[in-house]
C-alpha cells in the first residue's frame, strides 16, 4: 500500500517541476533574441523583463506575505 504523500514531500514535487518549467520557458525566450528571425526595439525588451521581474517579485512576496502585488496579463 502506498503512503499518503506529505505536504512537504507535495512541495518539493511540484515547485521543482514547476520551477524547471520556468527555466525552460525563459530559455526558449531567450530565442526570440535572434535578429536573423525577429525584429524587436530595446524598448519591447524592457517592456517584457519589467513583466517578468514584476510577476518574479509578486510570486516571492506571496511566500512572505500571503499577497499579490501585480496581477496583470503581459501584452506590448
Amino acid at each position: 500500500m502506498k503512503e499518503k504523500e506529505t505536504n512537504r514531500e507535495r512541495f518539493i514535487r511540484i515547485a521543482e517541476s514547476r520551477t524547471q518549467k520556468i527555466i525552460d520557458m525563459i530559455e526558449l525566450l531567450g530565442n526570440c533574441s535572434n535578429q536573423y528571425n525577429y525584429e524587436y526595439t530595446q524598448k519591447d525588451v524592457d517592456k517584457m523583463f519589467l513583466a517578468i521581474d514584476l510577476a518574479l517579485k509578486n510570486s516571492k512576496a506571496r511566500f512572505s506575505t500571503g499577497n499579490t502585488i501585480n496581477d496583470k496579463r503581459f501584452k506590448f
